[in-house]
């Protein structure tokens, strides 16, 4: 397949582009600047330059490729509202570009929780809907698509995508502890987040593209589970600081805004996902990739 991507030098993009162009297909990667063509171009792939508010290009990427891969996000935490009804405006454009045309549109999703008592499943449907909503209910605005000959995918991540050099979430729990000397957890640290290895969540978009049906909805998610005072922990044995709760009046002012939602329970099963598509992860753990330096360096 020609796959447009969108997000294809950013975190999870960069490693799915690899693992697309590893498997054979051929890769055309929106870009924003001249950087991030010539990275796309060093490893094999085309470059569309444009960004997420260039929806002509955005059409053009849709409609000259065999499938789609929506990874870009402007993650304005300063602005949610903004990145929302970007975020929407990019899946209403995407997804009429390819009406009736039976073309995959994965797209990056995020983990819900409907039921407190147990990990969110497949099966649970995104509560999220209209453009107030979660990514402004882009999850629930691309499958409404499959009833016009889209072959729409929604790719749940778990809330840390990790790996070396990773700059997400645990990124920066550990610069609040780098700066503030203290590893720190809310409350009691029992709550717990799922977790993926960078190379695992490329190797499900890859499947994804290839093998899901239209109104799949898939976790990459390695980890159900792990412990937000197990990760501080392992974040205070890396960089030799101390580890304490902190109180969730405190949680933004330690943390920044992350803190908003550390104390959260993001927690997800993908055993649907591992038994449909044969997608086992072998990457390291958050653990592992935490005590091997990956936030320390």
């Amino acid at each position: 397949m020609r796959v447009f991507v969108t997000g294809a030098t950013g975190w999870i993009g960069a490693a799915a582009v690899d693992e697309l162009l590893d498997a054979g297909h051929t890769v055309l990667g929106l870009a924003r600047n001249n950087t991030s063509a010539a990275a796309l171009q060093k490893k094999g792939a085309e470059a569309l330059r444009g960004d997420l508010d260039d929806l002509d290009s955005l059409r053009r990427g849709a409609r000259e490729t065999d499938a789609v891969l929506h990874l870009a996000n402007k993650h304005d935490w300063a602005n949610p509202v903004e990145s929302d009804r970007a975020e929407r405006t990019a899946i209403e454009t995407l997804s009429e570009a390819l009406v009736d045309s039976d073309k995959p549109l994965v797209l990056a999703s995020g983990l819900l929780r409907p039921q407190a008592d147990r990990p969110a499943r497949e099966t649970d449907p995104s509560p999220a809907v209209g453009p107030d909503s979660l990514r402004g209910g882009s999850e629930n605005l691309a499958l409404d698509y499959v009833d016009r000959g889209v072959r729409s995918i929604a790719l749940r991540f778990a809330p840390t995508v990790h790996g070396m050099r990773d700059h997400g979430f645990i990124s920066q729990i550990a610069a609040a502890a780098k700066r503030t000397g203290v590893s720190g957890y809310i409350g009691d640290g029992t709550n717990a987040w799922a977790a993926v290895h960078r190379t695992d969540a490329a190797r499900l978009v890859r499947l994804a593209l290839e093998q899901a049906p239209a109104g799949a909805r898939l976790h990459a998610v390695a980890e159900e589970a792990v412990p937000t005072r197990i990760i501080a922990e392992a974040i205070a044995e890396a960089l030799g600081v101390k580890t304490a709760s902190i109180d969730p009046v405190d949680a933004v002012e330690h943390f920044g805004f992350i803190g908003r939602f550390f104390s959260a329970d993001m927690t997800a099963s993908s055993t649907a996902t591992q038994h449909t598509y044969g997608w086992s992860p072998i990457g390291p753990t958050l653990i592992e990739d935490i005590e091997n330096g990956a936030y320390t360096k």
